[in-house]
């Protein structure tokens, strides 16, 4: 039996990702900020809750040691993020983002996935086929954000684009330091969730596609690499 923890996952792309291992037959702790939130959406699908907020040290070690407590962890998909969009759903750009409001989005996006990363590394490697999921973003594409071609390249936010691509190098990094783990970095595509006011273009069903995918790969499986639906994608 695969033991999978999402974290971020009472909706959105984590959600549908926990109904399609828990129907794959893994053991998912749905992962989840608020307690109550988090245990009907794990009650739905047949999941068990976890709270974890990925932005809080104890709250994560306090998740790292319940899963421990309870027969250890195979697969971690860091699924919890924020964009940080302004007042009416606008991207902050260049010329207003401030120092303040990348460290807020950097709280979750990166320093989460290392916080995460580090307390449930001990579980991971006791496992006989650890996997590592890190959910990222097409924007985080060096060579699609700077190609007039891409659809990435009008976004005009800052914030969100640096924390993303910053996971691509804790991705590859981790990958390096511990090889018998497959650690990747995913891109789901522009997806209609919260994150994004809802005004993505792909369906949850989409978006959740190679991040289950890449979430069932075996131990000859990639590593160190950064995939879409399509294949790997450009750094």
């Amino acid at each position: 039996m695969t033991t999978t923890l999402i974290t971020g996952a009472n909706k959105g792309l984590g959600f549908e990702t926990a109904r399609r291992l828990v129907a794959e037959g893994h053991t998912v702790y749905l992962g989840s900020r608020d307690p109550e939130r988090g245990r009907l959406a794990a009650a739905r699908l047949g999941a068990r809750p976890v709270v974890i907020d990925v932005t809080d040290d104890a709250s994560v070690l306090a998740a790292a040691r319940t899963i421990d407590a309870e027969g250890g962890l195979d697969v971690l998909v860091n699924n919890a993020g924020v964009e940080g969009r302004g007042e009416g759903n606008s991207v902050i750009g260049a010329a207003e983002v401030t120092a303040g409001m990348m460290r807020e989005l950097f709280e979750t996006n990166v320093f989460g996935v290392v916080r995460v990363l580090h307390a449930f590394l001990p579980l991971l490697r006791r496992s006989a086929s650890p996997v590592v999921v890190n959910v990222s973003s097409g924007l985080a594409s060096l060579s699609g954000i700077t190609a007039p071609s891409s659809p990435a390249y009008g976004y005009p936010g800052v914030a969100y684009p640096a924390s993303k691509t910053a996971v691509n190098m804790i991705t590859v990094q981790y990958a390096k330091a511990f090889p018998g783990i497959r650690v990747n970095a995913v891109e789901p595509g522009f997806t209609a969730t919260d994150l994004n006011g809802n005004t993505g273009i792909q369906t949850v069903e989409e978006g959740a596609e190679i991040i289950v995918r890449m979430a069932r790969i075996g131990r000859d499986g990639p590593t160190g690499g950064f995939f879409d639906a399509s294949g790997p994608v450009p750094w």
